[in-house]
């Protein structure tokens, strides 16, 4: 296992953080000088904040443990390809370096939709390193939300009452 497997393997261990409170298994990691220095995870539903991203998490944490927004020679490892909110902070964070698993076909923007953390019109640019470990967090978020329309599916058939569902 290379440095950036091991480091991904610390992010899904934060992505099933994530799925173990119901929320969509997403996590991040940021590493600096070889040692992780923050890590989080999805808490959207949980906070009821469409802010609390993992990537937005951990790097909030990172600038709170050093004192400062500039992030400059830290890594980013997050399971799933960071969404143009957590793009832009990464970018305005200055990260020097980001890896993630699984591509984001539906907000993807470090190469699949777009690629805003390497794009030049920015004061400050990324290395991306794409694909790490992608199928282990792909199969995450596709077992979870397997899961929420399987739930969804009997909650329908047993005409379960939409109060219970949070019971199951």
């Amino acid at each position: 296992m290379n440095i950036d497997e091991t480091y991904m393997q610390l992010a899904i261990g934060e992505a099933r953080k994530a799925e173990d409170m119901g929320e969509v298994p997403i996590g991040a990691v940021v590493v600096l000088d070889g040692e992780v220095i923050s890590s989080g995870f999805n808490l959207r539903e949980s906070r009821q904040k469409s802010t609390s991203h993992a990537e937005i998490i951990a790097l909030e944490k990172a600038c709170e443990k050093l004192g400062t927004w500039r992030l400059e020679d830290a890594t980013l490892y997050v399971t799933l390809e960071p969404c143009p909110m957590c793009a832009g902070a990464i970018i305005l964070s200055r990260v020097k370096r980001v890896v993630f698993g699984a591509c984001d076909p539906k907000a993807g923007c470090a190469g699949t939709l777009m690629n805003l953390l390497q794009d030049d019109r920015f004061n400050h640019q990324c290395q991306v390193t794409s694909g790490v470990l992608a199928e282990q967090c792909g199969g995450l978020l596709t077992t979870f939300f397997k899961g929420l329309r399987d739930k969804k599916k009997l909650i329908k058939k047993q005409g379960i009452d939409h109060t219970e569902i949070n019971n199951l």
